[in-house]
């Protein structure tokens, strides 16, 4: 422990380091910061200034160098809006990858022109927002915060990117997130745009995922918009999240995380099992036919249930479409399956009225007639 003190103590401090320090005091026009080494850093007190945040001695914050010269050590809150007027330079702002603030002027060929500290910097169409845009003229006029992604100063050359800013916080939310999230969590969020496969869901801090077509609703769809549109606020199931290098991909459901339209809510009042039902078969299977038994519900008629039965040629020749009595036989909720049967001779007596009227014709009916007659 003594060791790691010695060490932080000693420690020089570079420009553009990141670190977490303790505000010491607060005057008029300056903060004074602790950074874990033998000297305190200087900060504007103009930078505390952060909605929905109210700093005092003794509070943490996260602050970035700037500057270290001679005795001095200059520093900005880190993401500070203020940032920019604490950087010597347009250059330095490029060396330690620190946001500046810019105007969008105009659209010229192939981008925008931005105005950042009183120089001309150029932003490419591409990189002016996290995806593409068709309407190039609605940041014109706007004030954001970029990065310099290209810097020469001999030929006044500056290249920005507000996208490259927009990532990197957008991991930083997304690392934020993953600390408080796991597979399996209910979550609410709004749909943000539409695609052929599914709906992209914005759940917060910038984090966003995907409810696949095959999730969104309980009955087969063609397009999302049969159900959702943007703007909608939905409930969503975390069912799949992964990292890939840089990406998070999560994986939602929105018929999974339940509610009034979920038809396994209705499953114990109106299919308990034991339930015959009328059934339409969906698919047919090597190993047996998917049953639709109602909106949204799907059960599976096992061969082995039919397999021996002197019925089977017709099962066999069953095709999408046709209508089958089926008896609920088994639910597992968590794992949403329903498996299937076929009614007893006891449970289905249809067969025997068919065969009564239609076998057994008017001789049959002359016998229980000739049986019920009172005797003389």
């Amino acid at each position: 422990m003594f060791e790691n003190s010695l060490s932080s103590a000693t420690r020089r401090l570079s420009v553009g380091d990141r670190l977490r320090g303790e505000i010491l005091s607060i005057g008029k026009e300056d903060v004074f910061v602790s950074t874990g080494t033998a000297q305190d850093a200087l900060m504007a007190r103009q930078d505390l200034n952060e909605p929905g945040k109210d700093y005092k001695v003794g509070d943490q914050i996260d602050i970035v160098v700037t500057k270290t010269k001679g005795d001095q050590i200059r520093v900005v809150r880190a993401g500070s809006k203020s940032a920019p007027a604490d950087i010597e330079s347009l250059e330095d702002a490029f060396d330690m990858e620190l946001p500046v603030e810019g105007k969008v002027t105009e659209v010229v060929n192939g981008g925008y022109r931005v105005s950042v500290h009183g120089q001309s910097a150029f932003c490419p169409f591409s990189q002016i927002d996290a995806r593409p845009t068709q309407d190039t003229a609605q940041f014109v006029g706007k004030k954001m915060e970029f990065l310099i992604t290209q810097y020469d100063a001999k030929k006044r050359n500056v290249v920005v990117s507000r996208r490259r800013l927009l990532d990197l916080q957008k991991v930083e939310n997304e690392g934020a997130w993953l600390q408080s999230h796991k597979v399996g969590d209910l979550l609410h969020g709004t749909i943000t745009r539409l695609e052929s496969f599914g709906a992209f869901v914005s759940l917060e801090d910038g984090v966003e995922g995907l409810a696949h077509i095959s999730e969104l609703a309980f009955h087969r769809l063609k397009h999302p918009s049969e159900v959702v549109h943007p703007g909608d606020p939905v409930q969503v199931k975390i069912l799949k999240i992964d990292e890939e290098g840089d990406r998070l991909k999560i994986s939602l459901s929105v018929k999974q995380a339940g509610g009034i339209d979920d038809p396994w809510m209705q499953i114990p009042q109106k299919f308990p099992v034991g339930t015959l039902v009328d059934g339409v078969v969906e698919k047919k299977e090597v190993f047996g036919l998917f049953i639709s038994i109602d909106k949204g519900l799907q059960g599976l008629l096992p061969k082995s249930k039919w397999r021996d039965s002197t019925d089977a040629a017709q099962f066999e020749n069953k095709k999408k479409g046709d209508v089958i009595k089926v008896r609920i036989d088994e639910i597992k909720f968590e794992e949403r399956k329903i498996s299937l049967g076929l009614p007893t001779e006891a449970e289905d007596l249809s067969w025997k009225e068919h065969q009564s009227t239609s076998k057994m014709g008017a001789m049959a009916a002359a016998f229980a007639q000739a049986g019920n007659k009172p005797r003389k």
